[in-house]
């Protein structure tokens, strides 16, 4: 399967598509910013573009420069991500697949006719109109469904529950400003411990357990904006193994993409 996927976004939950489709053989470009803002970031193929390159379970990531080193990349059966907000690859390499696994809550430039099937990650996207496919982010029932007309279900906001604990994991910064950490992932921490400064301005913990996200050092950060969690689970074998939640999606997707490629070969034979 030398097909080319291009996953624009490099989070979490876009990691989890992407080690799915780089397991089945597919060829994979991330495309992110110059400054990704993942919490999660041992398991963020995003990570790699401050620190070069990154091993996420059975895969390696290395941040590239230009197209010949994408090449290299593949050859070494590593997957290259490269800077490139405005999706100026895809046209470099007319892929077969585009995931949108930035998970914006918005269309922030997908359209379907970037490639041969298009594929929006959670709300923001309308299948049928800007991309051929939507799959679910939401926890619940429908986490993982494959839309093929119309949205996915709107953002509440609401983070998930953990043991009952759901907007008391989230550590959000209290005002805007460059972040100051003074933990770490995998700290094992307490109810208000403070955990990070925003312009002299503490974050504490919500509840007692183990940081599992945190925003990369000297970042801007917006006031309000998502910039850890805390799990209250305190175990330390979820800091480095994809989520429950990502394997769901990229088993989404590859299961729209098999899909969508049966239909594309009936329409062509």
């Amino acid at each position: 399967m030398n097909k080319i996927v291009i996953v624009r976004g490099g989070g979490d939950i876009a990691t989890g598509t992407i080690q799915k489709l780089y397991r089945v053989g597919f060829k994979l470009l991330i495309l992110e910013t110059a400054q990704p803002t993942c919490i999660r970031t041992t398991v963020s193929c995003a990570q790699a573009i401050y620190d070069s390159s990154l091993q996420i379970e059975d895969m390696i990531i290395k941040k590239v420069n230009k197209l010949e080193e994408i090449y290299e990349t593949w050859n070494k059966g590593q997957i290259p991500i490269i800077v490139d907000e405005k999706g100026l690859y895809i046209e470099k390499l007319k892929p077969y697949v585009v995931v949108d696994g930035i998970l914006a809550k918005k269309n922030l430039g997908t359209s379907r006719d970037m490639a041969p099937i298009t594929i929006g990650l959670g709300p923001g996207f309308v299948a049928g109109e800007d991309v051929d496919l939507v799959i679910e982010t939401k926890r619940g029932h429908n986490l993982a469904r494959l839309i093929f007309s119309g949205p996915a279900a709107a953002n509440t906001g609401r983070p998930g529950e953990i043991q009952g604990y759901s907007q008391e994991r989230i550590l959000r910064a209290p005002e805007s400003g460059p972040i100051q950490l003074v933990a770490a992932i995998g700290d094992f921490v307490e109810k208000d411990q403070t955990l990070a400064y925003v312009n002299g301005k503490e974050v504490k913990a919500g509840l007692r357990g183990m940081v599992r996200g945190l925003i990369q050092e000297g970042s801007l950060v917006f006031k309000g904006m998502k910039i850890g969690d805390v799990d209250p689970r305190r175990d330390k074998n979820n800091l480095y193994t994809i989520s429950d939640k990502a394997r769901a999606i990229g088993g989404g997707v590859l299961e729209g993409i098999l899909i969508l490629e049966n239909k594309l070969e009936k329409q062509e034979g």
